[in-house]
């Protein structure tokens, strides 16, 4: 009897500390009205495509991908992208730390006529956890990475974390 107690008491316990995958942690806070796109093909070689950064200030002053354009997420604003991003049928990768704040972004897109946007799955974390370069403000190759929280910096594998 004891020993059943054990089991099931060490079965709940793993149970209740088995971490989530990426992917199940996106589909737990994301709509899915955005297609993802992974981080393996954003790096292949390919037409221009326009790299949108959806995180705060911070975060992308202490990394971003590399010819990222900082839209921000707090005070997003639709008119500036319309000024960088005129034609509405440019392929169009919108990413934050994980891909939430970079979905609700995308959608924004998307409803105002933009046709081709996708949304990077697990966002800079997976870049980075996938060994591909980031960027500081000189645009100089880093290790730092934003992670906002201990909580959201648990995704974050390799680079430097930054709070």
């Amino acid at each position: 009897m004891k020993f059943r107690i054990l089991i099931f008491a060490l079965f709940f316990s793993f149970m209740g500390n088995a971490q989530e995958t990426i992917s199940e942690l996106l589909s737990q806070h994301n709509k899915k009205n955005i297609p993802y796109i992974k981080a393996e093909e954003l790096a292949l070689p390919k037409t221009h495509t326009y790299i949108l950064d959806a995180r705060e200030e911070n975060e992308f002053k202490t990394s971003h991908l590399k010819n990222a354009q900082w839209i921000g997420f707090d005070h997003f604003s639709i008119d500036s992208v319309y000024k960088n991003i005129p034609n509405k049928t440019s392929k169009i990768v919108v990413y934050c730390s994980i891909g939430i704040r970079s979905e609700k972004i995308a959608y924004q897109l998307k409803k105002a006529g933009y046709s081709n946007v996708f949304n990077l799955h697990g966002g800079i974390f997976e870049w980075k956890n996938h060994d591909f370069p980031v960027y500081n403000t000189e645009e100089k190759e880093t290790q730092n990475i934003h992670v906002y929280s201990k909580f959201w910096g648990k995704w974050l594998i390799k680079g430097n974390k930054v709070y």
